[in-house]
């Protein structure tokens, strides 16, 4: 694929990511912070992310099975994922975050079970859409 195909596809998927609602301006923020002397910037952030959030994800899921269930430390965990998720700019992610947290403050097993789920799969869909954006800009930098 020629240089300039690359990185319009490169823009057309950034701007797709936005307009969809997946990122929102901490992404940018983050972009900015990548430059020559840290080319990998924003893939490292992401991985970083990536590798805090699964074991989230797994406290979240063991706090859920556990009974009685504790909506304190849900809330905690929780809480840190949606931080994680707000500094990466993950606005799906993050706005799920917030609707979980206001099901465990009400004490809703249930609506934090089906909330969850959500999360999970905003969560998923924004890590394989970043990887095959990712991966594009770093094909499009390799032509330049």
């Amino acid at each position: 694929m020629d240089r300039n195909r690359l990185h319009n596809q490169v823009a057309s998927m950034r701007r797709s990511l936005f307009d969809q609602g997946y990122l929102d301006d901490q992404f940018i923020q983050l972009e900015e912070l990548q430059d020559d002397t840290n080319p990998n910037f924003v893939q490292e952030v992401v991985t970083l992310f990536y590798n805090d959030s699964t074991r989230l994800i797994q406290n979240i899921e063991q706090a859920l099975n556990s009974r009685p269930i504790d909506f304190c430390k849900l809330d905690d965990y929780m809480h840190q994922f949606k931080g994680s998720s707000s500094s990466i700019g993950a606005k799906k992610v993050t706005n799920e975050c917030t609707a979980f947290r206001e099901y465990c403050n009400a004490e809703n097993a249930e609506g934090c079970i089906r909330s969850f789920q959500q999360v999970k799969q905003e969560h998923a869909i924004l890590k394989r859409k970043l990887e095959v954006y990712l991966q594009t800009v770093r094909q499009a930098s390799q032509t330049a």
